[in-house]
């Protein structure tokens, strides 16, 4: 297969071929997602959750996603590679630069940043020096003690205003991908239509250009316990792990996952 790039998800856009994506931190899911067919592999600063068993994504540092995006890059095979800048790892421009570099040679293909309409010069700065940037609105982990926990984002209509202006700030700024997070499915319809580049949702309904999951989410894992409206467990009914990956492609694909019951209303 030939190689995932941003002409090809932009392409699968245009066509309405649903993109997929999940989470990824190792060498062996890295070949299993590729061979599954997802098209991108997310290295997610929740590995500070799923894997170092932290409570939250903040003590994850620039270091810990390069080497896993370097662990994802040795078994990666056509997927395109997207990291996570975590938890201040883009406060200023020239942390921004040092630490997008650290994650682009280590192999990634493009960075995911949260926050707002205010990352607008970042994403422009870095876009023009060759690094591709995704942008993540809406529930932002990296923020949620600002938020007051993980809210659903949007139901207001401020808050809807303000997501609206912000995806199409960044868009302007550069973006050239959107990951949209816990958003009421019609706020994030809305966008995606008005988006020309891909948006990928969680917990954001199925109107989206893509869905994006946890790994140890859609596999039915969980330290705590606990598990988010949005996840389906595609494990079950699956003899193997491969099974449910190749489930999860094509439940995004035929559009039955999400189903409405994943989603969240205004």
């Amino acid at each position: 297969m030939p190689a995932t790039t941003l002409t090809t998800l932009q392409s699968q856009k245009l066509k309405g071929d649903k993109i997929t994506m999940l989470t990824c931190y190792d060498a062996t899911f890295a070949r299993a997602a590729c061979q599954a067919g997802v098209e991108v592999l997310l290295v997610g600063d929740s590995l500070g959750m799923v894997l170092q068993g932290h409570d939250s994504t903040l003590p994850v540092s620039n270091a810990d996603m390069a080497y896993h995006v370097a662990s994802v890059k040795r078994g990666a095979l056509d997927a395109l590679i997207l990291a996570d800048l975590p938890f201040m790892a883009a406060a200023t421009l020239e942390a921004a630069f040092a630490n997008s570099m650290q994650l682009m040679q280590a192999g990634a293909h493009m960075v995911k940043i949260e926050g707002a309409a205010w990352l607008a010069e970042t994403v422009h700065q870095l876009t023009e020096r060759g690094i591709p940037v995704c942008v993540h609105l809406g529930l932002t982990p990296q923020t949620v003690n600002v938020l007051g926990g993980y809210k659903v984002q949007g139901r207001l209509e401020a808050q809807a205003q303000q997501l609206r202006a912000d995806a199409i700030s960044l868009e302007q700024a550069g973006a050239a991908m959107i990951l949209l997070e816990c958003v009421p499915s019609e706020l994030a319809a809305e966008i995606s239509k008005r988006a020309k580049v891909p948006v990928i949702g969680i917990g954001a309904g199925n109107a989206t250009d893509g869905q994006v999951l946890v790994l140890h989410d859609m596999l039915g894992l969980s330290l705590s316990g606990r598990v988010a409206k949005f996840v389906k467990n595609f494990m079950v009914g699956q003899p193997d792990i491969q099974s449910a990956l190749g489930a999860y492609v094509s439940a995004v694909k035929d559009l039955s996952f999400p189903a409405p019951e994943h989603g969240f209303n205004a």
